[in-house]
């Protein structure tokens, strides 16, 4: 569903749909994403067009073959397809009214028709015209006459009709070249600027059109500076909130040992043994999370997988297995320039600067926000790591710059933990832990009960970053600064670095300092420490409200939540890949 490719496609039917060319002639870009990569996304207006045609198409009637048509022949056909060898195209026409041998294709749009000021006449989009065009050239290509169209707009139940010309069908093949030639261009068509189509389109968000050209003139900003020249950016520049803030589905966390899950209709069905403890509407999932031991039927994984719902699974100790997921983005184009990209060593020590750099800055921002006392030996020493991050020669230096400053960080963690000293209030003191001590970083296992829940947030994390990696089109495997290893996904853990202190750590800051978890929430096998399952539900928790946190862009100004954030940040890193932007912009905050 999700990526923006710059490459040709010589695998793109050779017959357009004619409703391809009302996409082409309403956004030249939109038409590539939804014809070129296969990207469809719903929104209000589309799911209310789909219903509409559900009912159309639920009756199929033959048309009668052209040379058997006479004077006498008063009917009609619903959903009709038919295709045209002369001009590459296809249609399934809505309705074919059939009067004295002369055929009127009649196509149902939810809108409403354009009016004509000058005129004060009622008239068909341009998008529609285009439509009606296309089928008018099908249906004469299969020997039919026909010197009219119909469009029948349902918001205000009138039809209007348009005129099968010479002019029209002159038009109509103009498009269709264009249309054809964008189809097998090497280069994504630019987002259009400044659209009053842009919010209504339901790709808005996989388009990032004000974004995009953001990043440009911020490029060309860079540039300039670099000759000599400074460019200052007007407020018209500002980019439009188009994305929503927030996303209506929510992820599933399945955490108990031995629950079985199934599925009945489009719901979910969790059952322990033999009884229903939850039901889960698969259209209100963005992903399911399976923790240990949790049985899912055949159907369910079926029904998830054509739902583009992610599955993810972790053990017990909260280790990251990895995804099953339906068939994604089928456009193998963006990938094939992160291949290609991957091996340029001075790309990719670009990139890694950047996500660095970003990263450092980002920690030491949490350690003036949250730290008892930041100490300033320590700020000092991360700025100036920060700087020589930017500056790095090789990913072997960045790695030590890197190294360098987590060590500083996590020295100083403790002074971010503001539980009480004393021991947590509870009825079960009889636990291996009574307050929470830091000492340093830890890991694989982690031996203390901080270092557990920052285990557990980096897998989390990177769980949600490998899925939007899979859903943006990318290879999760193969990144720019961490290098490949089997099992590792690097470019999820890439992506990540920036967000490691502002959602992981945050997360495991607020579970602690709000005492969502306690100390007898964990408990303790040999020198492994992990959380028992009501803890790591509390901890869940913590993390969907951190990902739910709504924050500002710090390029773009406005306001989202943590998890549209990433999906932003890793769509950025796409147009990166294709050439659309030359800078990644990282995401840093204040």
């Amino acid at each position: 569903m999700i990526h923006e490719s710059q490459a040709p496609n010589p695998t793109v039917p050779n017959y357009l749909p004619a409703r391809m060319l009302n996409e082409y002639v309403y956004c030249p870009r939109l038409f590539y994403y939804m014809w070129v990569d296969n990207i469809f996304a719903h929104n209000r207006e589309t799911v209310e067009g789909s219903l509409r045609h559900s009912k159309l198409d639920a009756r199929q009637d033959e048309l009668i073959p052209a040379d058997e048509l006479d004077e006498e022949h008063r009917l009609h056909s619903r959903s009709v397809t038919l295709s045209s060898d002369t001009h590459g195209l296809i249609a399934k026409l809505d309705l074919i009214e059939v009067l004295d041998k002369a055929v009127t294709p009649v196509d149902y749009k939810r809108g409403k028709p354009r009016k004509n000021d000058g005129a004060g006449q009622l008239e068909a989009w341009d998008t529609d015209r285009a439509q009606l065009g296309a089928q008018a050239l099908v249906l004469r290509d299969n020997g039919y006459t026909c010197d009219e169209a119909v469009i029948y707009y349902v918001a205000t139940k009138q039809r209007v009709r348009i005129a099968v010309d010479d002019a029209l069908i002159a038009e109509t093949l103009q498009r269709l070249a264009a249309a054809q030639a964008a189809a097998s261009s090497e280069t994504i068509p630019p987002p259009l600027v400044d659209s009053p189509k842009c919010p209504r389109c339901s790709l808005v968000g996989i388009c990032l059109p004000d974004e995009t050209r953001n990043c440009q003139i911020a490029d060309a900003q860079i540039e300039g500076q670099a000759n000599g020249q400074f460019t200052v950016r007007s407020n018209g520049d500002e980019p439009r909130r188009l994305v929503p803030a927030r996303d209506d589905l929510r992820p599933l966390y399945l955490n108990q040992p031995g629950l079985h899950v199934g599925k009945s209709g489009n719901v979910l069905k969790i059952k322990e043994k033999t009884k229903v403890v939850q039901e889960v509407r698969i259209g209100e999932t963005c992903q399911v999370n399976v923790f240990g031991n949790i049985q899912l039927t055949t159907q369910a994984i079926q029904a998830l997988c054509q739902n583009e719902v992610p599955i993810a699974y972790f053990s017990m100790g909260s280790w990251f297995y990895g995804v099953t997921h339906g068939l994604g983005v089928r456009n193998v184009y963006l990938r094939r320039d992160q291949f290609r990209l991957a091996e340029n060593s001075s790309f990719c020590l670009r990139l890694a600067r950047s996500l660095v750099s970003g990263k450092i800055r980002n920690q030491r921002t949490m350690l003036q926000r949250n730290h008892v006392e930041p100490p300033r030996v320590a700020l000092n020493q991360m700025k100036c790591m920060q700087e020589d991050a930017e500056k790095a020669d090789a990913l072997d230096q960045l790695l030590g710059i890197e190294g360098n400053a987590a060590r500083v960080y996590f020295q100083n963690f403790a002074g971010m933990i503001k539980a009480d000293e004393e021991p947590f209030g509870g009825t079960d003191m009889n636990g291996p832990f009574r307050k929470f001590d830091f000492l340093g970083r830890n890991r694989r296992p982690p031996r203390d009960p901080v270092n557990a829940l920052l285990s557990l947030a980096y897998s989390v994390l990177a769980k949600d970053l490998t899925i939007a990696c899979h859903a943006i089109g990318f290879d999760p495997y193969l990144g720019f600064y961490h290098q490949p290893r089997y099992g590792r996904a690097a470019l999820a853990l890439d992506l990540m670095e920036p967000f490691r202190p502002l959602i992981a750590d945050s997360v495991v800051l607020s579970a602690i300092n709000t005492r969502m978890v306690t100390p007898n929430d964990f408990i303790q096998t040999g020198e492994a420490v992990a959380l028992r399952p009501a803890g790591r539900k509390a901890f869940f928790r913590a993390y969907e409200q951190r990902m739910d946190t709504l924050v500002t862009h710090p390029m773009f100004g406005y306001r989202v939540n943590y998890r549209r954030m990433l999906e932003i940040q890793a769509r950025l890193l796409a147009r990166v890949l294709t050439d659309e932007i030359t800078t990644y912009p990282v995401f840093v905050t204040r």
